[in-house]
């Protein structure tokens, strides 16, 4: 039952269904009780909870599936801005957890008019494309679709490597900064069934182009995040007039 207070009750409501989590009263993932039985626990109006379960569902503190029920959100294991240019595997490690890499595919393709103009290259005649599974402690967390022109990857093998910022390095190509686009999505039926989500799992789609220090791009990459695993953020500092 809520304790009177000062505050409105919504408020209230909020602090202990936060304070229920933190303390495991409801679990990562588990089901909320129906909105009847939480509000009748709580001494509250179904209007107030509805309120207090709007704000924390925008908060990411849970998540309302239509037709099913509210449940504890699942807490990202990845957190990193977004204005810092990480590799994947150095995401993992900081999470202090043991990156693995799952080679699902790589083919040497021709390049069409859009890779000429996206690597800068209008004689650029191949590309190799390189698609894998990125692994936290075994368990799938990123879908990478990686291209980089081909005569930058001959006579080497790209699978003796679990980072391709590293590999690219080792061969005399660093990678100063990437332009990054990035695209919320749902359900993907090819991308969420190799990261083994939940349909109601979503997903943060990175479109990356990796340049080195003389402006060059290196590399493009489609980055498929599981959405309940990685949090991004981003340091915005305000320009005067």
């Amino acid at each position: 039952m809520i304790k009177a207070d000062h505050r409105p009750l919504y408020l209230q409501v909020i602090d202990r269904i936060k304070d229920d989590i933190e303390n495991k009263v409801y679990e990562e993932g588990e089901k909320l009780p129906s909105e009847f039985e939480l509000s009748k626990q709580l001494g509250v109006s179904r209007a107030t909870l509805r309120e207090a379960l709007r704000l924390l569902e925008e908060e990411g503190v849970v998540i309302r599936r239509h037709g099913v029920g509210t449940f504890v959100h699942t807490k990202p294991l990845f957190s990193a801005g977004i204005e810092e240019l990480y590799s994947v595997t150095d995401m993992i490690k900081q999470a202090n957890m043991e990156p693995g890499t799952i080679f699902l595919s790589s083919a040497v393709r021709e390049a069409t008019d859009e890779d000429r103009r996206r690597f800068n290259q209008e004689e650029l005649t191949e590309v190799m494309e390189i698609e894998r599974v990125r692994t936290a402690d075994q368990v799938p967390v990123v879908y990478c679709l990686d291209k980089v022109p081909n005569q930058l990857l001959e006579n080497h093998s790209i699978h003796e490597t679990k980072s391709i910022f590293n590999y690219l390095e080792e061969i005399g190509h660093s990678i100063s900064y990437a332009v990054t686009y990035i695209e919320p999505i749902g359900f993907h039926e090819r991308v969420s069934e190799i990261l083994q989500c939940d349909p109601e799992t979503s997903l943060l789609l990175l479109k990356q182009i990796h340049y080195d220090q003389s402006e060059r791009p290196l590399l493009y990459s489609l980055n498929y995040f599981r959405a309940d695993k990685f949090k991004f953020h981003v340091v915005r500092k305000r320009v005067k007039a």
